[in-house]
Order: structure tokens, then sequence, then C-alpha cells
């Protein structure tokens, strides 16, 4: 790659570099601060459509990977075209074209989704509602690049540092999102901002042209030398490594983004974390002189991938932020060897454009497996360990340091695996003493492939072979705490836990219990009779005494509707003659509550029950108008909370449905959020009262746990004995608290509230 300066750099002013370079990191920075900040601004005006769906996030990473690739091509393309004014004439006139589409909306006829193919109505969804303006926006950034260089500055050879200027742009959107926009601006408010920025990168844009056409001529095709070996075109095989070397760490984004959501920590803005880590890599990876040197990942990339195989045969519960933290800067470490290969290898300025398409193509193949392929084929995370193996492969071929040692080591590996993972399949002593220590075995192979990669520099294959090895056991040898099924879909992984001793059967969705029921005595005889529903359900809980208190109200039969299927545990909290209606999203779930071999609540106490399929904030505004005593939403229990089913225009739907002395209950428990005073401010909003309730009855070995609820009604009367129970308590707005709406919402500030109270 060459570094000299084109000859026609001298016609060029001292001041009219400068002013080049400014205008052009200017439009590149603005570009990508609006292509990152439309990804959570849209998305979230997407997520009502599907229930809050964290699954929403993956597939708009993969429209959006997508889109970026197109995006590239098209300016590839018209890169080159010799004559510089019909290349600034045709994106100036799309990006006015994509101008004429704002602000935001979703596209008419795209209300609500179908019953099935979720990912695909979404993408759909996302290209007829947002696909010019992205396309435009994903072109800028190659596309001036090439342009840079043909201005004939300085610094034109090697335009790189530009893309580090645009991911500098990303990175300050994604983090600015949710810690600024969100919490101060409604959704509205964002929108008009983002219009008014886009009509702003036009103009810088038109500048970037200006200065183009403006700029003595030069032909960034013409050799700068006798033997510049830039002038010989990328082959296909290093095409096809760029791709990979970018897909890999794409991929890895999403599958790290969905196993820490569902096996660490299933708390808000998690997504954050990796998105931005990624974004920062290719902004480290790109500076003409890198802060962490590429020898330095590529040293640490066998060591962090060693350690995420070590934290997934773990299954304690130690320091949260250790596992989230070693997950997380493993990712920052292996992106960082895959990207580094990537800035290490990339071409000369005259094959830019091309280098980028390569780039995205890889990061839409990579979105593409995680994001859409693997959540129909794997009802587990496995295109984590699958693409952490793959990584291995993303390390650039080496001399073997100690041959007369590594030429033995296919036979000792073989070896190796037979003696492990033969006792997979037997239940004897081996097994178990194995299983009991899988931790210890997994990392053992785990810090050979180390070895292997770092002391001998053994070929990568053979490294690649022995950490699928290691996470090949760490599947192969179960932790010691009871069976586990999985059971996948669009909204996310669900496991059905079977403790030890058979006692329990335990719904998780990620690590958030949603149900469970007793199915064996403290004596190991079969619990008979109709079951009792426990966890967060039991008669003596918030939820128990709320339908117990509407029911003596009423003195009679209930009318109910439940929002949230889960375990079914509230099909057994009716009674004869009571009419309970179930709406739930995920057909999963429904299929999940109705096998008697998981659950036995809905085949015993609702056997004929059907529920309503879809988002409730669809499905339920169709119900009849005053049709129920009580309405129950049972859709906040810690992980990623459907926001759009707790605003003022919901309550007023819940409000529209209930009897003239109905009430709503409205579950609250979680772990990351402080919910109570936002269900109170919407109901307080629709001129309803809320009586708040928590306890902790501190039975958690029996699976009984601490709740909360609010339960909101017209007048003190519709509540029945809460109005003048001590257990609840009648709780006002806060006064400086804003109400969340469809179109403001704070989750930010829950957290902070949840943090600040320590509850």
């Amino acid at each position: 790659m060459t570094e000299s300066m084109p000859p026609v750099a001298a016609h060029n002013s001292e001041a009219r570099n400068r002013v080049i370079l400014i205008v052009y990191t200017a439009a590149i920075f603005t570009s990508a601060l609006l292509l990152f900040s439309v990804q959570p601004l849209f998305t979230k005006m997407v997520l009502p459509r599907l229930g809050g769906s964290p699954a929403v996030w993956s597939v708009a990473m993969v429209f959006f990977q997508s889109l970026l690739l197109g995006g590239y091509a098209y300016a590839h393309y018209i890169s080159r075209i010799r004559n510089r004014a019909v290349p600034v004439a045709i994106h100036l006139a799309l990006l006015v074209a994509a101008l004429l589409m704002l602000p935001l909306s979703i596209a008419s006829g795209w209300g609500t989704p179908p019953s099935s193919g979720y990912a695909f109505w979404l993408l759909g969804l996302f290209a007829v509602s947002i696909g010019l303006p992205f396309f435009a926006l994903a072109a800028n950034n190659p596309l001036l690049q090439a342009w840079f260089v043909r201005t004939g500055h300085p610094n034109g050879p090697d335009p790189y540092f530009l893309y580090a200027s645009s991911n500098i742009g990303s990175f300050l959107a994604l983090l600015s999102y949710p810690v600024l926009l969100e919490p101060a601006l409604t959704l509205r408010v964002q929108n008009i901002l983002w219009t008014g920025g886009y009509g702003l990168l036009i103009l810088l844009i038109a500048g970037c042209g200006y200065l183009l056409l403006r700029s003595p001529r030069m032909d960034i095709n013409a050799r700068t030398g006798e033997d510049d070996a830039g002038a010989v075109a990328p082959s296909w095989t290093t095409l096809g490594r760029w791709i990979f070397l970018a897909a890999v760490p794409s991929g890895l984004l999403i599958a790290v983004t969905a196993h820490i959501s569902t096996d660490v920590a299933a708390a808000p803005l998690l997504w954050v974390l990796p998105l931005s880590l990624y974004l920062l890599t290719w902004v480290l990876v790109f500076q003409s002189r890198p802060l962490l040197p590429h020898k330095w990942m590529l040293a640490a990339q066998p060591l962090a991938i060693a350690v995420i195989a070590v934290l997934l045969a773990y299954t304690g519960t130690p320091n949260l932020l250790v596992i989230l933290g070693g997950h997380l800067l493993s990712f920052f470490v292996i992106a960082m060897a895959c990207h580094g290969e990537l800035a290490r290898t990339r071409p000369d300025a005259r094959h830019l454009t091309g280098f980028y398409v390569a780039l995205s193509f890889g990061g839409m193949v990579g979105g593409l497996f995680a994001g859409l392929v693997a959540p129909y084929s794997f009802s587990w995370i496995a295109e984590y360990p699958i693409l952490l193996a793959l990584a291995v492969l993303c390390r650039p071929p080496v001399a073997e340091r100690v041959p007369a040692w590594t030429r033995w080591y296919w036979a000792f590996l073989a070896a190796l695996a037979v003696v492990l993972i033969a006792p997979a399949f037997s239940s004897g002593r081996v097994f178990e003493w194995l299983s009991i220590n899988r931790v210890l075995l997994v990392g053992d192979v785990a810090a050979v492939a180390a070895f292997a990669a770092l002391a001998l520099r053994a070929n990568r294959w053979k490294v690649f072979a022995t950490v699928v090895l290691a996470l090949t056991l760490a599947r192969l040898y179960p932790p010691d705490d009871g069976r586990v099924d999985t059971v996948r879909s669009f909204f996310g992984v669900h496991k059905i836990q079977v403790t030890s001793n058979g006692q329990y059967h335990v719904l998780l969705h990620g690590t958030t219990i949603h149900g469970a029921q007793k199915m064996l005595n403290d004596d190991g005889t079969p619990v008979s009779g109709r079951p009792e529903p426990i966890t967060y359900y039991d008669k003596d809980g918030g939820i128990g005494r709320g339908i117990a208190a509407i029911r003596g109200r009423k003195a009679g039969p209930l009318r109910v509707a439940v929002i949230g299927l889960g375990a079914g545990s509230l099909a057994c909290a009716a009674e004869p003659g009571e009419s309970w209606r179930f709406f739930e999203i995920d057909q999963s779930m429904v299929d999940t509550a109705r096998d008697p071999k998981y659950f036995t609540y809905v085949s015993q106490c609702a056997p004929d029950m059907q529920p309503v399929m879809g988002d409730a904030r669809l499905t339920f505004a169709g119900e009849p108008a005053g049709a129920y005593d009580l309405i129950i939403v049972d859709a906040y229990s810690s992980d990623a909370i459907p926001i759009h089913l707790a605003t003022r225009e919901a309550m007023a739907i819940y409000k529209s449905k209930l009897a003239p002395e109905g009430s709503v209950l409205m579950h609250v428990s979680n772990r990351h959020l402080e919910l109570s005073s936002v269900v109170v401010g919407i109901a307080a909003a629709n001129g309803l009262k809320s009586w708040a309730y928590g306890d902790d009855p501190e039975r958690d070995a029996e699976y009984i746990f601490a709740t909360s609820v609010v339960i909101s009604a017209r007048e003190p009367a519709d509540v029945g004995e809460i109005a003048s129970s001590s257990d609840w308590t009648l709780t006002k707005p806060r006064p400086h608290q804003r109400v969340w709406t469809d179109d403001y919402s704070n989750v930010l500030g829950a957290v902070w509230r949840r943090l600040r109270e320590g509850q």
C-alpha cells in the first residue's frame, strides 16, 4: 500500500486542504450519527407491533446490515464513474428523494403482524418504511471516502482514518440515545430533530461534492509508482477472507447479546454494551497509531476464547459483573483481533469501495446467521459457541514453532477426544466425576488450545479443533442441577427445568423465572388434586389477594382477562362458573403450558382454554367495552419489558374494557426496573386511583417469591377490602415524574429509581 502524496496535492493550498478535511470529516461523522440514531429510534417505533420482544432488535440489525451492503455496493459502482459530476448529482438526487419520505413513520398497511413469520414481516416493514433514507445514509461512508481521495488531499492515499471518524459518530449516537435522547425527548421530537439532521447532512454532502468538483482532476486508478502493488485488484481469496473476518464478529455481536440476555442477566438496555464495544473496535483498529497494537490482540484472542468456553461451562452464581464482564471483554478482544486483521490487510485507496463492500457483505452474512438462521435452527443459543470456534480461523497463518511436536497433535487430540467424550454416553462414576468437574474439564481443554496457539504456534485448524472439543464437552456434560429442556421462538429461549430431585418444574425466560409447579410432595409422592399456583401467583401473594378482594367485592363469578400466560398458573386461580380469557403473543408458551409433561395447570384447570394470540395492545383493543371485572396484566417480570403495555394509552384501553366497578391489576415485580410509579402515573392520567402491594414471604426454596403489584380502579369501593387493608398503600403519582405514553418512555429512569431506592 502506497503512502506517497498524489502529485496533484500540490495544487491545493494548505487552507483549502484544511477546509476539505473539516467538511468531509463533518459529513461522515454526521452521517454515522444519523445512521446509528435512526436504528434505536425507528426500532422503538416498531416494538409495540411485536410485544416489545428483544428479537425485534436482532432482526433490525439484520436489516440494517443487509441494507448497508446495498449502500456500499451502490457507492462502489457509482464511484467508478470517471465523470466526477455524475456521482455527485446522482447521490444528491437520492438524498433529496429520501428526504421526501421523512419524517419517519411506519408505512400504511403494516399495522398488524401476521400469525407467523414475524422476522420476514419485520424485514418488509423496515424496507418499505425507512429503506430509502437508510440506503442513502449507508452509502455515504465509502462514497465520501472515495471522493476525498479524488480531492487530492495529502491524506488521500490512506483515507481509512475517516472510517474511524464514522464509527466515533456511530458510537456516540448509540450511547447518547438511551442516556440523553430517550429520557428527555418524545419520539415525535426525536423524529423531527433527526429529519433536521438529515437536511443538514444533505448540505454537508453538497459541500463535499462542490469541493470535489473544484479540485484538480486526478485519477485514483493511476499508478503512483512503477512497482505499485496496490494497482493489483484483490484476489477472490483475499475477498473471501475479508468477508469471513467481518462475518464472525458481526454474528458474535448478536450471539453474545442473545446469550447474556438469556443466560446471564436479562436486563434492559443490555444490547447497548456489546454493540458499543463492537463499534469501538472499528474506531481503534483504523487509527493511524492504534491504542491497542494488533499483535497484542492476536496474543490475547486464544485466552479470550478460553475464558468464554469456561464461562459457558460454569452454571454457578458468582458475581454478576464478573460473568458479564468476562463475556463482554472477551468479545471485545476477539472482535479487535478480527477487525485488526481487516485493518492490517486493507487495500490501496483505489480499491477502497470494494473493500467496504466485502466488509458489509460479511457483516450481513454474520447477522443473517445469528439473527435469522440460528433462531429457527437451534433450540438454544448454539450460534455463540459455533462463532466462537470460527473466530480461531480468523487468526493469520503462521509457521509452527515446534514441528516435531505439532505433527503428533492430531493423534493426541483424537485420543483426548475419545477419552473425554466416550463417558458422556454412559452413566458410571467417570461420567459423574466429569459432570461434577465440567468447568475444570472444559477449562483444561481450552487451556490446551491457548497453549497450542501461543506457545507452539500450531496450525489454526488444530487450535480450532481443540476449541471445538472444549465447547462440545461443555454441552455433553450437563450441570448437576436437574434436567433442562429448551424451547426457542421469535420471542426468546424458554427453559423448562426439572429440579434435581424432580420436585419442581420451573419455567424460565432468560434468567427470570416465569412460573413453576410443584410435582412431588416432600416425601416423593406425586402431588394430587388441583395444582396450587406458586411463584408470584400463590393465594397469599399480591396477585392472589387482589383476585380474592375483587371476587369478594362482587360476591359472584368474575369475568377476568389475563395478559400473559406463562406456565398457566393463573388458570388454577379461576373458580367454577367464572369466565377467564387469556391473551398471549408466543405460541411456544401456549404449547409449553398445555403439555402435561411440563405443567398441568392448563390441562387440569382449563383444558378447553383458547387463548387469544397476538400482541395484547392489538388484540385486547378488539374486546367488548365493559366486559371484565378484573384485568390482570402479567407481562413485566424482570427482562425486556413490553413498554407499550404500560403507557397512558394502554391504560385507557384497559379502562374501556372494565365493567363499571372493575379493576386493573398489574404485576410489576422486576429486578432492574422500578415500575410501580409508572403504573400509578398512567392510571392517574386516566382518572384511576392506585394501591401498591409488595411483600417477600421468604419462601424461595418453595418457589414462592417476593411480589410487587399495583391495582387501579375508579373508586375505593371497586377494590373491596384492599382500600382499607394495611398491606396495600394508596399511592399518588410522583409530582415530577413524567407519565409514560406511546410517544415517551424512560427506561433508564426506571433503572435509576430501582438502584437509588435499593429495592
